[in-house]
């Protein structure tokens, strides 16, 4: 970062975030298959839609492999109709998912997640989907990994505070901020889990992508788009 930020620390963000919105809550869904399965549920739903239709997944169908190939397309289709638009096109990433389950990795990815890195991170990036992003978001909150994964909205809180820099893609923003913080993160999926939930809920609320409410914000003090633009 550049002039007054300098000395700005990736901990002291956070902490200072954890002040504010206090510990966040556990995610609802930490298995690794569950966790592509709320991927391809929903399409452009909010987090709460998202989850309403994971859970009519799992108690009307099942989150089995076997059970969601065994379903009806008309179960699937109104089950993932609850998940917004394009119901239809779910329908089959889910039945690709079961099937990339069962075939590729006898429907349990326990153990594919704790593979190495890059031979894990390749693994789940088979599933439709699943990128860099939510692939490393899998192993973290799986507890195989200690990565610091980011959605979007905690990659925007990054880049704006001034860790990493807009690049000419969405890979080469992420890896930036992730390079930028890499020698102060610890090697605790637990502080890193911490970490992507505040960030993730700051960019919802406060660091919006349009509008943002600098005027409320915590890390304002630290903040080099604040700084540079004098936002209020």
């Amino acid at each position: 970062m550049a002039g007054g930020l300098q000395t700005v620390r990736f901990q002291t963000v956070i902490d200072k975030l954890a002040a504010a919105y206090g510990p966040p809550k556990r995610p609802a869904v930490t298995d690794p298959l569950q966790m592509i399965l709320l991927e391809n549920v929903a399409y452009l739903a909010g987090d709460e839609q998202r989850l309403e239709a994971f859970q009519a997944l799992r108690q009307r169908i099942g989150v089995t492999p076997e059970a969601i190939l065994s379903a009806s397309p008309r179960e699937l289709l109104e089950v993932a109709s609850l998940g917004g638009i394009l119901a239809e096109g779910r329908v089959e990433k889910l039945r690709r998912t079961a099937r990339i389950a069962r075939q590729k990795f006898g429907s349990d990815l326990r153990a594919v997640v704790k593979q190495p890195l890059p031979e894990a991170r390749k693994s789940l990036k088979l599933f439709p989907g699943i990128g860099d992003p939510g692939a490393e978001k899998i192993l973290l909150f799986s507890g195989a990994h200690p990565i610091l994964a980011l959605d979007s909205h905690g990659l925007r809180v990054m880049t704006r505070v001034g860790f990493g820099r807009e690049g000419k893609s969405y890979a080469t923003t992420y890896r930036s901020a992730q390079e930028a913080v890499r020698e102060e993160l610890p090697a605790d999926c637990s502080w890193l889990r911490r970490a992507h939930l505040l960030l993730r809920r700051h960019g919802q609320q406060v660091c919006r992508r349009s509008r943002p409410q600098c005027g409320v914000c915590a890390v304002s003090s630290l903040c080099r788009y604040y700084q540079e633009r004098g936002v209020s």
